[in-house]
C-alpha cells in the first residue's frame, strides 16, 4: 500500500513564530495518512517533539552563522543529494530560500516552493546585502511561489507577484472564540483585576516587532489611565534590553513578561486590546487569532490591510504619530465593547485552517 506524500519544509527551527505556527496548524489538520511533513532545520525547536509524535522527521544541518556561506551551501548540497526521495521541498526562509532551493534543484527535486512570510529582511546592511544576493537565486530555482499576503508576494517576488499563490494564515478559529469564564481564569492567573485595562502583545523580542515603541506608548498611557497593565508573551534576543527600558521607567509592577507560551488562545481571552506596532510584517497569524477572539487591535499602518477581517476590530496608526496610537488606546480603555463576533467570520474570509489544510493536501498530492 502506497504511503503518504512526504513534504520537506525548510526552516531555521520550529519555534513559535508566524511561519512555524502556520506550518503546525496545517500539520495538525491535514490528513497525515495522505500527506506527511518532514523538516530541514538548523537549530532545535519547541515543536520538535510534537512533530516526532505525528510521524514527522526533523533533519538538522549547521546554521549559516556557524560555518559561513561555503560550508552551509556544501551541507545543503550534500543533504539533498542524500535525500533525493523528496518530491517537494517547501522553503519558508524568505530570501535565504534562494540557497535552499538552488541546492534542491541541483539534486533534481522536482517541486521547489519559495514561501514569503515577510515584507523586509532583518539585520544590518551587510546581512541584508547578503540576503539580497542569495535571494536572486529564487527566480531560477523555485517552481512555485507562495506568500501569506499580496504585500509579502510583492516583496520576495517583485516581478512575479501576480503569479504567486496566496496561502492564508488560517487558524483553528473555534479555539479562539471568546469565553467569559476563560477570561476570568486568565486574569486571575496573571493577577489582573476585572476593572484593569489589559494591553496585550504576542511576539518575539526582535527589532521588527518594535517593543521599545510599545513600552513608550504604554508608559504614556499610564499617565492618563493608571489602572492598566501590559502583558508581553514571547522571548528573543532583545528581551533583556526591553526589561531594562521598563526598569528605567520604573513601571515593573505594571508589566508581565510571560516568556514563550503555548496557550496564546487562552491569553487573548484575558486582554482588552491587542497592540502590534511592527516595522514590517507579511500577515501576522497573531492578528488573525486576536480578531478570532474578538479583540480590538491597534496596529502600525506598515502592516498590510489584508489582515483586516472586516469585523471593525483593526485600528491602524502611523508609527510617526504617537498621538494617534495613544488616542485609540484611550478610546478602547474607556469604551470596552462586546467580544462577540459572527461564528463563521474567519471561515468567510478564508482564514479557517480546516479549509487551508484541505487545499494544501490536494496541492501537495497533485
Amino acid at each position: 500500500m502506497e504511503g503518504p506524500v512526504r513534504v520537506l519544509h525548510a526552516v531555521v527551527n520550529m519555534n513559535r513564530g508566524g511561519a512555524e505556527t502556520l506550518i503546525m496548524n496545517l500539520y495538525r489538520n491535514i490528513d497525515r495518512d495522505r500527506v506527511q511533513f518532514d523538516f530541514l532545520t538548523s537549530k532545535p525547536g519547541v515543536f520538535d517533539e510534537e512533530i516526532a509524535d505525528m510521524g514527522g522527521i526533523v533533519h538538522r544541518i549547521s546554521h549559516i552563522t556557524d560555518n559561513g556561506h561555503r560550508s552551509y551551501s556544501r551541507e545543503l548540497r550534500g543533504f539533498f543529494e542524500n535525500h533525493r526521495h523528496y518530491r517537494t521541498v517547501h522553503s519558508h526562509m524568505d530570501k535565504m530560500s534562494g540557497l535552499v532551493l538552488f541546492a534542491a534543484k541541483k539534486a533534481g527535486i522536482p517541486i521547489r516552493i519559495a514561501h514569503s512570510h515577510n515584507t523586509m529582511s532583518e539585520g544590518g546592511y551587510a546581512a541584508r546585502l547578503y540576503k539580497w544576493y542569495v535571494g536572486n537565486r529564487i527566480a531560477s530555482s523555485a517552481t512555485v511561489r507562495m506568500a501569506c499576503s499580496t504585500a509579502a508576494a510583492a516583496w520576495l517576488f517583485p516581478n512575479k507577484a501576480g503569479d504567486t499563490l496566496i496561502l492564508k494564515n488560517g487558524i483553528e478559529s473555534g479555539r479562539f472564540a471568546f469565553q467569559e469564564e476563560v477570561r476570568e481564569q486568565v486574569r486571575a492567573e496573571l493577577e489582573i483585576s476585572a476593572q484593569t485595562f489589559a494591553v496585550g502583545h504576542v511576539g518575539r523580542f526582535l527589532h521588527q516587532k518594535n517593543h521599545a515603541y510599545l513600552i513608550d506608548r504604554f508608559a504614556e498611557l499610564l499617565t492618563r489611565h493608571e489602572d492598566s497593565v501590559l502583558v508581553l508573551a514571547g522571548d528573543g534576543p532583545l528581551r533583556s534590553q526591553i526589561e531594562q527600558k521598563v526598569r528605567d521607567y520604573g513601571i515593573q509592577s505594571k508589566i508581565r513578561f510571560l516568556g514563550v507560551r503555548s496557550d496564546v488562545d487562552r491569553l487573548m481571552q484575558g486582554f482588552d486590546v491587542f497592540v502590534f506596532p511592527s516595522f514590517h510584517e507579511g500577515l501576522p497569524v497573531t492578528l488573525v487569532e486576536a480578531q478570532g477572539a474578538g479583540l480590538p487591535c491597534v496596529i502600525s499602518d506598515s502592516i498590510t490591510n489584508e489582515v483586516d477581517m472586516g469585523l471593525g476590530l483593526i485600528h491602524s496608526f502611523p508609527l510617526d504619530s504617537k498621538e494617534k496610537c495613544q488616542s485609540k488606546l484611550l478610546d478602547i480603555a474607556r469604551q470596552r465593547s462586546s467580544r462577540s463576533i459572527p461564528p463563521d467570520a474567519l471561515i468567510r474570509k478564508g482564514y479557517d485552517i480546516a479549509q487551508t489544510a484541505r487545499w494544501a493536501e490536494q496541492f501537495y498530492r497533485t
